[in-house]
């Protein structure tokens, strides 16, 4: 499963992605948990942020949720803050 994040916003507006491939790896089932959570919890439309916030945009294969700061799940900001760091 190959999960993607694109972050974008904030005061500087500096674009971030990182992209994470589950196959083969010994966590995989703990990732793909985290990603299905996580665009569960996704809401339809563009989402609500706040002034220079980020904004976040969460691909798992053909799947997308688009969601933003301060109003993230506990799950997004998990698998956000994952993929960011070890898919960068």
């Amino acid at each position: 499963m190959r999960i993607r994040v694109s972050r974008t916003g904030g005061f500087a507006s500096i674009p971030r992605d990182g992209e994470v491939e589950t196959s083969g790896r010994a966590d995989a089932a703990e990732w793909e948990a985290l990603a299905e959570a996580a665009l569960g919890a996704g809401r339809g439309g563009p989402p609500a942020g706040v002034p220079d916030g980020f904004r976040y945009r969460i691909t798992v294969g053909d799947r997308t949720v688009d969601c933003a700061d301060p109003r993230l799940t506990q799950e997004q900001r998990a698998l956000i803050s994952r993929v960011l760091k070890e898919g960068a």
